[in-house]
């Protein structure tokens, strides 16, 4: 290991000790102070808002000396080079004029945080893999703080946000997640007035538990009904239930909440990451679809039972369907399909269809996919959503783990991930454990 190697190594092992007491705000100067010895000068973060069409600047407790920080305090994401950088997950010098300094991704797993400016015009900084080490500590001592600290709501929000929407988004799990075997990304609009909308997943050995929550209502209430359907699922299926069991719970949270008068409609299924077989119910919901080849939508159908919280003792049914290797399962709220507008016309599914395939063609990550289907769905409606609208989407590569530069097209991932740092979750269980 080179002079320099062994700088930065103990540098990000000095920044990690000194994480343990810092707060949000300390972590600005205290990664650009422990950089700058290592050779990157001027690291600066800057982290994307709610909506994902900014990059803001965290300043905490930059030196910024006399003249300031020689930085803009915000950046479009479209149209810049630092918001290409966010978009596509790639390194990309400041300058096409100049060298040494670089915008570097952000990305705390596969969920992206923002980008780091590295260096100064004419510095002997390079893009080499050490520049994504730093990047990849500075997104885990984010995530680390980020939870606790009002700095970081404030700087990402660019509006009021409803309360109902402050519970949404408290509860919901990361909008973008990858396995060696699958990728989920979810968008949900409006971001500052979301309320009766959510999704979740969450991840039992080879089974990922997937649902999205419609509550009735734009209100608080509708808020206060989808916080309760999903703190209520969670609840049972940590308590082993099955899928039928699970819906049965929150129908009972619901009702003796509410005594009928809020309910939730709801898709939840158990998808395996093995065999690739989804099973899933459905109350009063509408059913997903699969993309296959990027080409063909499947439509799925499963008897509905009533929307969850009703109390008409209605009990649900199970179906099963069988997933392909590379089909997306996409998840919808009618909010995305169902809203007008100017014109009187829907986006409809076959709008939302056809711009998933359309951009999937494009090469984009799934999650910036997403984000531009959200900022045309907001075109489209003039800005103006009168329903909550949410998405969410499941690629699965197959029984087979991906090739690391697959998951880097998918989620904008570093592009010097090796091949045996993607370590199967299931490669070190002994034979037949994986087994339905």
């Amino acid at each position: 290991m080179s002079g320099t190697e062994l700088a930065r190594a103990r540098v990000l092992g000095e920044l990690i000790a000194a994480s343990h007491l810092m707060t949000l705000e300390q972590l600005p100067g205290t990664v650009a102070s422990h950089a700058d010895r290592a050779g990157w000068p001027h690291v600066l973060i800057y982290l994307a808002d709610l909506r994902q069409e900014r990059l803001c600047l965290l300043v905490g407790n930059l030196d910024t000396g006399p003249g300031g920080i020689d930085a803009p305090s915000e950046l479009a994401v479209e149209g810049t080079v630092a918001g290409r950088t966010f978009q596509l997950g790639k390194i990309s010098p400041a300058s096409a004029s100049t060298t040494g300094q670089w915008w570097v991704p952000l990305l705390d797993g596969t969920e992206r945080l923002g980008v780091l400016r590295v260096g100064t015009p004419g510095a002997q900084v390079e893009p080499d893999d050490d520049l994504n080490r730093l990047a990849g500590l500075v997104a885990l001592l984010l995530e680390s703080k980020r939870g606790t600290s009002d700095v970081y709501s404030r700087l990402v929000r660019r509006r009021k946000m409803k309360v109902a929407a402050e519970m949404e988004w408290r509860l919901m799990p990361p909008r973008t997640f990858a396995t060696d075997r699958l990728l989920i990304s979810a968008v949900m609009e409006p971001a500052y007035e979301v309320s009766g909308d959510a999704f979740e997943y969450a991840l039992a050995g080879e089974t990922m538990h997937l649902s999205v929550f419609d509550a009735m209502g734009h209100d608080t209430a509708a808020g206060l009904t989808a916080n309760l359907a999903l703190a209520a699922a969670r609840v049972q299926r940590c308590q082993g239930a099955d899928l039928l069991q699970t819906a049965e719970g929150v129908g009972a949270a619901l009702t003796e909440q509410f005594a009928g008068s809020r309910y939730a409609t709801s898709i939840m299924a158990d998808f395996n990451l093995v065999t690739g077989v989804l099973t899933w119910t459905n109350y009063g919901h509408h059913p997903p679809v699969v993309i296959r080849g990027n080409r063909t939508v499947v439509h799925l159908s499963c008897p509905p039972a009533p929307p969850l919280g009703t109390g008409l003792g209605v009990h649900g049914t199970l179906r099963s369907d069988q997933l392909e290797p590379g089909d997306r399962l996409l998840f919808y709220t009618d909010g995305i399909t169902e809203a007008r507008n100017e014109e009187g016309q829907e986006f409809g599914l076959d709008g939302l269809t056809d711009f998933l395939i359309r951009h999937h063609s494009d090469g984009l990550p799934v999650p910036e996919t997403l984000r531009r289907l959200i900022g045309h769905h907001l075109d489209y409606h003039r800005g103006r959503l009168n329903d909550d609208a949410t998405v969410m989407i499941l690629e699965w590569h197959g029984p087979t783990p991906y090739e690391p530069a697959q998951l880097k097209a998918l989620t904008g991932l570093p592009p010097t991930i090796a091949a045996d740092t993607i370590v199967s979750a299931w490669s070190q269980q002994p034979a037949g454990e994986h087994n339905t």
